[in-house]
């Protein structure tokens, strides 16, 4: 597995794959039973220095590359993919715009807390009414002397309740569609007008926390604006392409957990005098879960190595997403079946992953929203 990365990957990957086996896997269930965001295990993960992996040192990050960073999200996805969610959540969401459309000074304010794990990130953009239609919005920000007052609710935010900082999208140009849309840094904290009105109860996930907030009168310097007034729109499109890596990433690590579980499992459940990994049936149905989630493996490194170098990765990304988000459900599903009833109970993973898995063909775009992504760069 991933014998073509280079050494420094692997010995990060190495190093937070005992920190999950060790810390998070014993846990995992519970977590997600009491609907406990874990917040010692983050403060853990800033210790050993990779809440900023893909960020750069200058503002208190690893330096490292989106490949790095997606091989620590497999990782984490491989033993809980709610942590897996708010630490990707944070990091492509909430961070990288940061540091991608911020100023120096907003990088240094806001960015570098977050790289060096003193803070959690989340991003604002869906709303109760939009749904794929993301630019849908009726989240307003006008702009009074130097202050803007941003009014709306948004729905479906990750970290929302636990976040020092929230990139909201709100508009500032009701007139001119697309580029009306601007960005703007909330303090959860201090911010008066900000509201968490829901914590969500999902199907899975829940350890990592699903709001909806509402924003009433959040006034906001203009220097949290981040770019300029109308590039909202534009910085979505950015961020999303490296969004959908990081859920390629998760649902990778999603696929790899249940994949090995059923191959444990299925190698030590006795029927008829021997394993019920050497009947044709059971054989078979591992290999397809491998076979599948090697794919969705080298669809999502082959995206992140495009993205540091500097490509175009609409395509690549979203073709990774499709292809992984897929993979962790039909790999999840049938590492259930391999179980048998057992699939079924919270004694055994199985059934957490195909709970989890099902969210990774939703956000960041739904698989339709990928199939009609792709389909446009290919001219269709």
């Amino acid at each position: 597995m991933n014998f073509d990365l280079p050494a420094e990957h692997r010995m990060i990957r190495d190093q937070v794959r005992e920190f999950c086996e060790e810390e998070i896997a014993p846990i995992a269930q519970d977590i997600e039973d009491e609907h406990r965001f874990p917040q010692e295990i983050f403060d853990e993960l800033g210790a050993l220095d990779v809440m900023g992996v893909p960020i750069s040192e200058e503002y208190g990050g690893l330096g490292g590359d989106t490949l790095m960073y997606s091989v620590i999200a497999e990782e984490l996805g491989r033993v809980s993919g709610g942590i897996g969610l708010s630490y990707v959540a944070h990091t492509s969401l909430g961070a990288k715009p940061l540091e991608l459309f911020g100023t120096h000074e907003q990088k240094a304010e806001w960015l570098r807390p977050l790289a060096e794990g003193e803070g959690l990130g989340a991003w604002a953009l869906t709303e109760p009414g939009s749904g794929s239609d993301a630019s849908d919005m009726d989240t307003m920000a006008e702009k009074d002397g130097d202050e803007y007052v941003i009014d709306g609710t948004k729905q479906f935010i990750t970290n929302a309740n636990v976040a020092n900082s929230v990139l909201v999208k709100a508009v500032t140009d009701p007139e001119a569609g697309y580029d009306g849309i601007s960005t703007f840094i909330v303090d959860p904290e201090n911010d008066d007008g900000f509201h968490v009105e829901t914590v969500w109860d999902k199907m899975g996930l829940n350890c990592s926390p699903t709001c909806e907030i509402r924003l009433d009168e959040v006034r906001v310097p203009e220097d949290r604006l981040l770019g300029n007034e109308g590039e909202g729109w534009k910085q979505t499109m950015k961020t999303l392409d490296g969004g959908r890596i990081s859920i390629a990433a998760l649902s990778t690590g999603l696929a790899q957990g249940a994949y090995e579980a059923a191959k444990e499992y299925s190698g030590e459940r006795e029927q008829f005098g021997k394993p019920i990994s050497k009947f044709d049936a059971v054989r078979d149905k591992v290999v397809d879960m491998y076979r599948k989630t090697e794919r969705a493996r080298l669809l999502t490194h082959k995206a992140a190595t495009m993205y540091d170098n500097g490509e175009d990765v609409t395509k690549a990304s979203a073709l990774a997403k499709l292809d992984a988000s897929e993979a962790a459900r039909k790999v999840a599903e049938d590492a259930v079946q391999v179980h048998g009833g057992y699939g079924y109970t919270t004694d055994f993973p199985p059934q957490r992953f195909y709970r989890d898995a099902k969210l990774m063909e939703i956000g960041e775009g739904t698989s339709e929203i990928q199939h009609l992504v792709i389909g446009r760069q290919l001219g269709l």
